[in-house]
């Protein structure tokens, strides 16, 4: 049929007078059968007196051929192309549609009049894109043709979700049971069959006969537009066929063409078949065989004439009526004005682009879809804008499902099973992270320190942030203690201040006692730091005044719980250190020492790790809780003082209980202590299950806590004999209870 619809589009242009007037183009039409039978007929036409004059010599001896149309397909063109390449002889192709020719560097006068092989990939790759078909199977001639095609749709589904799940290169040879038995084991349900006519028909013709049924089936121009298959009886079962091409363009003039040429008489003789389909009808098709074959082709072979017409048109200098014959045609001449067409041919633009491509507007695409009802419904769409989408929704029936995995539940993440990533188990994901479907099925991204996300999510939340608040009821309750304290230390003092020289007061440390008094006071200022907003200077006031004046205090009771040990028990045995002791004031070294030493470590402590404000994100997932950060190593040197501190008072003062009962100052500081040991001890299990807000008010109540255990138990019994008992606070009943004690010693 090219070979007839190149003869009609010769006879048109030579019988016009307006493209070539006064101008007859010949022509010599042979068949490309076969790789090696080709080379004779094509070095026949550039050749003159059986030789090839090379590019730049005398050009007089040149052949006469100016371009050649053809040939169709890729093989065919990649075995004598590089012939003609080298005079840069202009090649029309109408068929092949090898990406490979796009190449300039290696194909410098190749041109054509169909579609690059990129075209159709890029259109079936967004076909199955849209309808989520991500199982497929890609069968292919195994020619140039058909491994082009394979080698973009590999690097074209690169980034996409499509899977192919099977391939194999279709030839004579090809095991076609085998094949289908594979692609029915891996459960595929959308083959692409990237073949030749003859190649296309032998695949769905052993489909049917295996009863391949209920699969999509993506063809390309070559085939898509067959009339032979939908008539076949088995074809209703195979699915849905469809068909990527480009649209058939009816050539006027041209069935009443074929039937007059059919009319002619058959070659008779040997001078004849020379001529064989110029002069007379050699063929033993009928018009009616001729007209029913696949039209597909027909216009690109028409536009591939007449695109080499008017460039020659252009070359010649023709005018209305006749053209320059003194201009002498080179094929580089025919091939300038070539790269350059730009005409209208059947209301199509003919244009080919720097590649020698056709430019996107030639050819609009249309999608052929193969009922099962052995008709054809074409849908044409625009390329590369690809408006197939709701034309295809109208053309299919039903949409069939091609996955090797279903999509995941919302919420889980694919794990990859095996080489393919369309093969997949899902995960859910876990709290404190999210899966975006769109941007990466595969990782479970983790959410924000600020946000939270319950298992199985596809966001994150943002944590309600939590503080103890000023206005807080415990807050509030506890302020009020601290106030408390500080009204209760001053009245103390007061009233120590006012019976300053009774034994009481003196017994229970004298001017040490306002120092303790004025330590329990200052240390009440931590407390209102547990409160608010975390701040750098709220953290550091949370902690440094509480530990520095509360070494103070546990270093007074640590020296008067050596004191009382001392004057009953040690002056006895060791005057001299007891003289030394009174001598340099022993005690208030070992307070200025604690001071200075705790001073020190909290200064370097918190110089190279401040104290500052953290957020707590671990314990509850929903919660931020607002909270100070302690640096344990800069603060492990004033805990290790303090608990040195409290260690050394306990054993002093539990060395003491057995001292006189009525001012046994031992006996109280040793209950003191317990009440504090205990405090703590409750503190430290309480935040090893807890640390919600709540867990400062519970620190800032351990610290207050910790300060009235020694104003309530060691100083206001004091208070109470003073104020209720002040017959006991004589320095003769002090005297009696000295003697009765040294009485029961010495027996």
């Amino acid at each position: 049929m090219s070979l007839t619809l190149m003869r009609f589009a010769v006879e048109q242009i030579n019988n016009s007078t307006n493209l070539l007037p006064n101008v007859s183009l010949g022509y010599d039409i042979f068949d490309h059968c076969s790789d090696t039978q080709s080379f004779p007929g094509i070095l026949k036409l550039i050749s003159v007196n059986n030789g090839i004059q090379p590019w730049g010599e005398n050009p007089k001896n040149l052949s006469k051929m100016i371009a050649v149309v053809g040939p169709f397909t890729s093989t065919d063109t990649f075995t004598v192309t590089p012939l003609l390449m080298m005079n840069f002889f202009p090649v029309v192709s109408y068929g092949a549609a090898s990406s490979a020719f796009s190449k300039k560097a290696k194909f410098p006068s190749f041109l054509r009049t169909v579609h690059s092989n990129k075209k159709p990939i890029e259109v079936i790759v967004n076909i199955v894109l849209y309808f989520k078909w991500r199982w497929v199977a890609f069968l292919n001639n195994d020619n140039d043709y058909g491994n082009d095609g394979l080698e973009l749709f590999i690097k074209r589904i690169v980034d996409t979700e499509i899977c192919m799940a099977y391939n194999k290169g279709l030839n004579d040879k090809t095991n076609y049971s085998q094949m289908f038995h594979q692609i029915e084991a891996q459960k595929i349900q959308v083959i692409i069959v990237f073949t030749t006519k003859l190649t296309a028909e032998a695949l769905i013709k052993s489909a049917m006969q295996l009863n391949i049924t209920d699969k999509v089936w993506i063809a390309l121009d070559t085939w898509s537009l067959n009339k032979k298959l939908p008539k076949m009886k088995e074809i209703k079962n195979i699915g849905t066929v469809l068909g990527v091409s480009q649209p058939v363009v009816p050539i006027p003039g041209f069935n009443d063409f074929i039937y007059s040429s059919k009319s002619q008489p058959h070659c008779e003789n040997t001078e004849q078949s020379m001529l064989c389909s110029q002069v007379c009808n050699c063929s033993g098709l009928s018009p009616e065989d001729v007209v029913s074959i696949d039209p597909t082709f027909s216009f690109p072979v028409y536009s591939a004439v007449y695109a080499v017409a008017h460039a020659l048109h252009k070359v010649l200098q023709c005018g209305v009526a006749k053209c320059n014959g003194n201009i002498t045609v080179y094929p580089h001449m025919v091939l300038a004005e070539l790269k350059k067409s730009n005409f209208t041919l059947l209301n199509r633009s003919i244009q080919f682009d720097e590649n020698g491509d056709p430019t996107s507007g030639i050819f609009p695409l249309e999608i052929a879809v193969t009922r099962t009802n052995h008709s054809i419904k074409t849908c044409t769409t625009g390329f590369p804008a690809f408006t197939f989408t709701f034309v295809l929704i109208n053309c299919l029936v039903q949409v069939p499902i091609s996955v090797c995995s279903p999509e995941c539940p919302t919420g889980y993440v694919r794990k990859q099973d095996g080489i393919h990533k369309c093969c997949f188990s899902c995960i859910i994901c876990p709290n404190r992270t999210y899966i975006n479907s769109t941007e990466d099925p595969y990782s479970c991204i983790s959410c924000k320190d600020t946000e939270w996300s319950a298992e199985g999510s596809t966001s994150c939340n943002q944590r309600l942030v939590e503080f103890i608040p000023f206005t807080d009821s415990g807050a509030i309750l506890i302020m009020l203690g601290a106030g408390a304290l500080v009204g209760l230390t001053l009245a103390v003092s007061v009233l120590f201040a006012v019976n300053y020289n009774t034994p009481v007061v003196r017994s229970a440390g004298g001017p040490m006692c306002f120092l303790i008094l004025g330590c329990l006071s200052l240390c009440s200022i931590s407390v209102f730091f547990y409160f608010g907003q975390p701040s750098v200077s709220s953290c550091v006031l949370r902690f440094l005044p509480f530990f520095l004046f509360y070494t103070v205090c546990l270093a007074c009771f640590v020296v008067r719980s050596f004191q009382i040990v001392c004057i009953f028990k040690i002056a006895a045995k060791f005057p001299k250190l007891h003289s030394w002791w009174m001598k340099y004031h022993g005690q208030w070294l070992v307070i200025t020492a604690a001071f200075t030493t705790q001073a020190l470590i909290l200064v370097i402590g918190y110089s190279s790790g401040p104290p500052k404000p953290y957020n707590e994100t671990v314990w509850y997932p929903r919660e931020i809780i607002l909270s100070c950060d302690i640096d344990l190593i800069a603060t492990s040197g004033s805990v290790i003082l303090l608990s040195s501190l409290c260690s050394l008072c306990f054993i002093f003062s539990y060395m003491g209980k057995d001292l006189p009962k009525n001012y046994n100052e031992a006996k109280s500081i040793t209950f003191c202590l317990l009440l504090l040991i205990l405090t703590w001890i409750i503190f430290a299990t309480e935040y090893m299950l807890y640390r919600g807000k709540y867990i400062h008010t519970i620190n800032a109540l351990a610290v207050l806590s910790s300060l009235y255990s020694f104003l309530l138990w060691y100083f206001f019994p004091k208070c109470y004999i003073i104020i209720f008992q002040p017959h006991k606070n004589t320095q003769q009943y002090f005297q009696d209870l000295i003697q009765n004690y040294t009485k029961t010693i010495s027996q």
